[in-house]
């Protein structure tokens, strides 16, 4: 049974104790960050890795594959992407309820999640299957990697039932301040993939289908697991596991509200590489590497985040306002803190990053501007990241696609205004990681300028 389950019957310590001095409070706060935040940051890089695992074994079976699996990839994890609203909508959710006391509850909040994310999968499966070749031909393959592309997303596709309930029964565990569980599933459900994927790749000569198989059972494991996990833990403490439709409801209006934001998120990185295409081969290549090495830093900051969703959802559910107060305090220092460290490094070792990522002499001369314009975004978007999960914490999603929006236009603004008069590529970049940024880092600012946030998330306790 999950830690989180176990313990949930009594109060927290923080509740319990006296006011604390500032130090010893922050030190508190320290440890239950790190030991939700940890984990979480395993979990979410297992898969990064397993990506890198994948994309190895399927190289060696010639270019072709090696491209199917590129736009193949790209569909299937840009769907992924999009629906992590399932577990960010579920993981305040059910920590609200623990919060409370309504350990029941909270699980039945987690299995509303679960539920969405079936009927979810049902719609993608019914809507998707018919028209895949659609967004292959976006990519304009040749025959051979269309052709590739279809058969590893035929088969992905039908896993999507699987994938959507991981992601929805993983922000159920987080909501029971769980964070283990869902590591060692990743980790052991991804090492179970390179398996797979070499047998069927190699060992049963079915190319790039053999990839997506692989991964397709891998999920069908994973989920196994998650749901023997969730029943369980509502067999334990008498949590309803059909689905109670209120609840469902409840989960999609702030699912949907998520999913716009994702939606404004990645439509702003869509616009940084198309902008990127029309400067040059080298400028998109230098784009594509300081983009993932941005990707690679969120990993710890959107640890952060999910330690916030986690954190500021069982609190309120406590009602305890000043503890809210001191962990919004805590995750931004954390969040600016990690900004600055990282940014000192990168601006120091900037000449010498583009060795690390190519050998083109071209390539590099660019990457050095573009990683000096990421050090000094990093903190900022350490601010961003962390409030980010406060606010999803308080389950202030509305607030957030607005924001996100509003965030995404301005972007769009700062593009017709700065980048129109100096198209270059750091000037590029720098509109992304410095404009866009601070632009969200002002929306969410001006969200928790005062307790004003926590009383709104208290309204929404009350009422539901």
């Amino acid at each position: 049974m999950p830690h989180g389950v176990r313990l949930s019957a009594r109060s927290p310590p923080t509740v319990r104790r006296k006011a604390r001095p500032i130090a010893s409070r922050n030190r508190f706060l320290d440890r239950e960050i790190l030991a939700l935040a940890l984990p979480a940051l395993g979990a979410l890089a297992a898969e990064p890795v397993f990506l890198l695992a994948d994309t190895a074994m399927v190289g060696h079976l010639g270019p072709a594959s090696l491209g199917a699996l590129a736009i193949a990839s790209t569909i299937i994890q840009t769907v992924l992407g999009l629906m992590i609203f399932l577990a960010y909508a579920t993981t305040p959710r059910v920590a609200r309820k623990l919060g409370e006391g309504n350990t029941p509850a909270a699980i039945g909040a987690g299995f509303d999640g679960i539920w969405l994310a079936l009927l979810t999968s049902v719609l993608l499966l019914a809507a998707g299957l018919p028209l895949l070749q659609v967004p292959i031909s976006w990519f304009n393959p040749t025959p051979a990697v269309a052709a590739g592309a279809h058969a590893y997303l035929a088969i992905s596709w039908w896993g999507l039932p699987f994938m959507l309930i991981v992601i929805a029964a993983t922000g159920l565990l987080r909501g029971l301040q769980d964070t283990k569980t869902p590591l060692y599933v990743a980790v052991g459900g991804f090492l179970a993939n390179i398996v797979l994927n070499a047998v069927f790749i190699y060992g049963l000569g079915m190319g790039v289908a053999g990839s997506a198989l692989g991964s397709v059972m891998a999920h069908v494991g994973m989920c196994s697991i998650y749901l023997v996990i969730a029943v369980r833990a509502a067999r334990r403490h008498h949590a309803p596991i059909r689905p109670d439709w209120s609840g469902v409801l409840a989960s999609a209006r702030t699912s949907g509200w998520l999913l716009m934001r994702n939606m404004s998120l990645r439509a702003a990185m869509i616009v940084l590489i198309v902008l990127a295409t029309g400067l040059g081969t080298v400028q998109l290549a230098a784009i594509q590497i300081i983009q993932t090495l941005f990707n690679s830093l969120a990993l710890v900051l959107d640890a952060l985040a999910i330690a916030g969703q986690a954190m500021i959802g069982l609190q309120l559910g406590y009602r305890n306002r000043e503890q809210v107060s001191a962990i919004n305090r805590r995750l931004v220092q954390w969040g600016i803190g990690f900004g600055v460290l990282v940014g000192i490094v990168l601006a120091a070792v900037s000449p010498l990053i583009g060795f690390v990522f190519t050998s083109d002499a071209d390539v590099r001369s660019l990457l050095t501007p573009l990683v000096i314009v990421l050090a000094i975004g990093m903190p900022l978007a350490g601010y961003v990241f962390t409030l980010d999960g406060v606010l999803m914490g308080a389950e202030d999603a509305r607030y957030l696609a607005f924001a996100q929006l509003a965030a995404f236009l301005g972007y769009c603004g700062i593009l017709a205004l700065i980048y129109a008069q100096w198209p270059t590529v750091t000037v590029l970049w720098a509109c992304f990681g410095i404009g866009f940024v601070a632009l969200r880092a002002i929306g969410l600012g001006f969200r928790v300028r005062n307790d004003g946030w926590i009383r709104r998330a208290e309204a929404v306790a009350e009422r539901s």
